[in-house]
């Protein structure tokens, strides 16, 4: 039976699925801006940006704003 180690993606490669608007995202939540900031800036509703976040933690393998942040930093998605 093999594991997966915390924050690793659901399955191999995963964070390679994500789009460039997903990587947007995911970088403007490392700087620590909210769901609606992050619309304002890029155009978007916060229920918009809400929908990418739940992709992005579905794609990454976590469920919350941290661990995508700490799997997009430790697999070279965001600097």
């Amino acid at each position: 039976l093999h594991r997966r180690p915390p924050g690793a993606p659901s399955h191999p490669g995963g964070y390679r699925e994500l789009s460039g608007r997903e990587v947007e995202v995911l970088r403007l939540v490392a700087e620590g801006q909210s769901n609606k900031a992050i619309g304002v800036s890029m155009g978007l509703s916060a229920l918009t940006v809400k929908s990418h976040l739940a992709r992005i933690a579905r794609k990454l393998g976590t469920g919350d704003r941290a661990g995508m942040v700490a799997v997009a930093l430790r697999t070279g998605i965001i600097h």
